[in-house]
């Protein structure tokens, strides 16, 4: 019988609606072409922390948004709104078998999605979502409430180049951990473009802060727009937090760089933030790295015993199976735990008339007198209140060999023959299976197979056979394959296209693969090498192709692809454009086209205003930056783009009078400034008499000083005032203005 004991300490934080709901996130994004990318961001939530609901979520505080910043820009090219997330509940995960989950601990995931179109331009994107605040109660962070996070990604011009998708993690982070056990977790992720990928331990991001009062701003619990990059690191604590040790412990954490499988031994009870990062990699160079930001929970867990083998076939009765084919000879791996806690092991073994052997040894090794069928079992702690029991059943039987030869023609493809030459020691013609692995992903279980192979090298073949008994035996044998295609075979057949231009040139021969000499003529006076090359044509003109190749024992062959590639005339796209400042005040443009050998011209102005006019204008209603884009198009139907990104300055025009006469006659009877004031922030005006007593104070531009104290008290005597006034401006340009304001009665 099996006994369970446990005790739990977790932490959860409850705090104000502003704050401490978070608790980790990620972002990724998939590359749907033609510029357009569908972004996923995941946020992990403490549902019953008594913080906010997940932004953008239905009774939510704020909307979720998320700001995109191209190249070192300090102002968001977009800010997108969210819609609402998905959301769903993560089961909290038994991490070894004497966890019982408490009741009461409630953990959600919200899931985004969207798309955006992003031209492919030779600067960054930035992606980033913020929020405030951290739970106080972590244990790594100094002063965690006012931390806030960044989930943010790049998308490089590489990236975009490529048309490439980011790694995503496979599986959700464990909530709860125990203390003083082994942690074991797989942190891997998928990449649907086969990239390598390089798993780390990484800082997480901090972002926005604790500034209720004005909750949008960079420092606010919810910015909107977010802040620009660069990201700062949370602050762990010095000397005994970091990114690579975020919880301390005996081994501390670590990551396996290519597998992202995380151990470690933590100690500490409480709250740790921790980041795992994964980069991918395609030739060498780094595409994308993909922060997971969360928050683990280590808590105290009391192990009990389990017996357990490591074995994986078990009957029906619940007995291990133990299977041994031409011998006689059993060490048991046994794989029991929690050892602290196992002080005996009993193990019995009936091997026949009436006669037990005994072992107490962990791994016990069992001598039988043949071939036959002996039943055991295994005692934990005999007699003691914490054990545990397990049976199991040894099966001897005869041996058996797996053997084969092969044949095939050694330069021309074709197919290679297998022949079986296996023997089982329980008779002829006993052994009933056959699973062929011929090392190339190509599987079979005839007993003579006949493969073709679509890829050369120096194969392993892989025989696993069976018997009527289910004894199995296996071997291994090197197959080297290197002919050369009977027919030579390349995408595109036939190209048509403008100059200039990159073509790629898919080699879909087989079998070729790196090891072979592969040579090419690209017809125009160039030569390359490999399976599958990129070309640039500068010329115009029809090209005949050469490609011959080599495989590493000498067989060759070639062939000529007569006039394969066509290479039109294409107009150059260009254009400037007057005047190169634009403000709200002065939002016209005129286009200068500057593009060369063009019959006809295409203008979008970032909307659905158009015009097909060579030299354009065109007035700009709203302020903030817009994408210009010329399309100009060659006699020969071959076109070409060109594109600017033009900023139009939102401008404030805000002035203070000199007098007013607050005599209820309806004409100056307040003091307040006038101009252009869209956009105005953090405005405050102070108005002082002579003696430097504040008299008036406001952060309303849109009010004034009726002039009485406070706007509600005794009126103030004629004479001259000193006025103050700050404010920031769209562009978040503080401005200060001093003035004079005489009140007349």
């Amino acid at each position: 019988m099996k006994k369970i004991f446990y005790s739990l300490f977790i932490l959860f934080f409850s705090s104000p609606l502003w704050a401490a709901h978070i608790i980790g996130g990620e972002l990724t994004y998939k590359c749907l072409g033609s510029g357009s990318y569908q972004f996923t961001l995941k946020l992990y939530r403490d549902c019953n922390g008594g913080g906010a609901n997940f932004d953008g979520a239905p009774n939510s505080p704020f909307p979720a948004t998320v700001s995109i910043f191209k190249g070192s820009s300090s102002q968001p090219l977009s800010t997108a709104n969210l819609s609402n997330p998905i959301i769903a509940g993560i089961p909290i995960a038994e991490s070894n078998p004497c966890i019982i989950p408490p009741s009461g601990i409630c953990v959600q995931s919200g899931v985004y999605i969207w798309t955006e179109n992003l031209p492919i331009i030779d600067e960054s994107y930035t992606i980033s979502y913020q929020r405030c605040c951290r739970n106080n109660t972590i244990s790594n962070l100094e002063v965690p409430g006012d931390v806030g996070a960044t989930y943010t990604i790049e998308l490089s011009p590489k990236a975009q180049d490529l048309c490439n998708s980011s790694p995503v993690f496979e599986n959700l982070p464990p909530i709860v951990i125990c203390s003083n056990q082994d942690l074991s977790f797989d942190f891997s992720a998928t990449d649907a473009d086969g990239d390598v990928l390089v798993y780390s331990l990484c800082t997480p991001l901090t972002g926005g802060g604790n500034n209720t009062q004005n909750p949008t701003i960079y420092t606010g619990v919810a910015p909107d727009p977010e802040s620009p990059p660069p990201y700062d690191g949370v602050p762990f604590i010095p000397g005994q937090f970091s990114a690579s040790n975020p919880m301390g412990g005996a081994p501390p954490l670590s990551i396996d760089a290519n597998t992202g499988l995380l151990t470690g031994f933590p100690v500490f009870l409480g709250q740790f933030v921790v980041g795992v990062c994964v980069e991918e990699y395609r030739d060498g160079e780094l595409l994308s790295k993909v922060t997971r930001d969360f928050q683990f929970n280590v808590t105290t867990c009391q192990p009990t015993v389990e017996a357990e083998l490591n074995i994986t076939e078990v009957d029906d009765n619940g007995n291990y199976l133990i299977k041994l084919c031409g011998d006689s000879v059993v060490t048991i791996d046994n794989i029991s735990y929690q050892l602290n806690f196992i002080d005996n092991f009993l193990w019995s073994l009936d091997v026949g008339n009436d006669t037990l052997e005994n072992s107490t040894d962990f791994d016990p090794t069992f001598n039988l007198p043949g071939e036959g069928i002996y039943p055991g079992n295994l005692v934990l702690n005999p007699g003691l209140f914490c054990d545990d029991s397990l049976n199991f059943i040894i099966e001897v039987f005869p041996g058996l060999e797996a053997g084969f030869e092969f044949e095939y023609d050694t330069c021309d493809y074709g197919p290679v023959t297998f022949f079986d030459l296996s023997e089982s020691g329980a008779g002829p013609n006993t052994v009933v299976g056959w699973d062929w692995d011929f090392g190339d992903g190509e599987i079979s279980d005839n007993q003579n197979p006949i493969h073709l192979y679509k890829v050369p090298g120096d194969l392993d073949v892989n025989l696993i056979i069976e018997d009527i008994n289910g004894c199995k035996n296996t071997l291994s044998q090197v197959v080297p394959y290197f002919p050369v295609p009977d027919l030579l075979i390349l995408e595109p057949s036939r190209f048509v296209g403008c100059v200039p231009d990159s073509i790629f040139f898919l080699n879909l021969s087989v079998p070729i693969d790196d090891t072979y000499e592969i040579n090419w003529d690209f017809g125009d006076g160039s030569i390359g090498e490999g399976i599958s090359p990129y070309h640039f044509y500068q010329d115009t003109g029809v090209f005949s192709v050469t490609l011959d190749l080599t495989s590493p024992i000498g067989c060759t062959t070639d062939t000529f692809f007569e006039n394969l590639i066509t290479m039109l005339p294409s107009a150059v796209a260009g254009f400037d454009y007057s005047p190169n400042e634009l403000t709200s005040f002065e939002p016209e443009v005129t286009f200068i086209d500057e593009s060369v050998d063009a019959a006809a011209y295409y203008w979008n102005f970032n909307n659905s205003d158009f015009s097909i006019e060579q030299n354009p204008v065109h007035s700009f209603i709203d302020t903030g930056t817009v994408v210009v884009t010329q399309i100009v198009t060659h006699q020969s139907g071959c076109r070409d783009t060109s594109f600017a990104i033009l900023d139009i300055i939102p401008k404030v025009s805000y002035f203070l009078p000199n007098a007013f006469t607050p005599n209820l006659d309806g004409l100056h009877d307040s003091y307040k400034g006038k101009g252009v004031t869209f956009g105005i922030k953090s405005f405050n005006m102070t108005i002082w008499n002579r003696y430097g007593e504040m008299v008036y104070e406001s952060d309303d531009y849109t009010k004034g000083w009726n002039g009485r104290k406070n706007n509600s008290g005794q009126e103030s005597p004629e004479g001259v005032y000193m006025v103050f006034v700050e404010y920031v401006t769209p562009r978040n340009e503080k401005i200060e203005l001093r003035s004079y304001a005489t009140l007349l009665r």
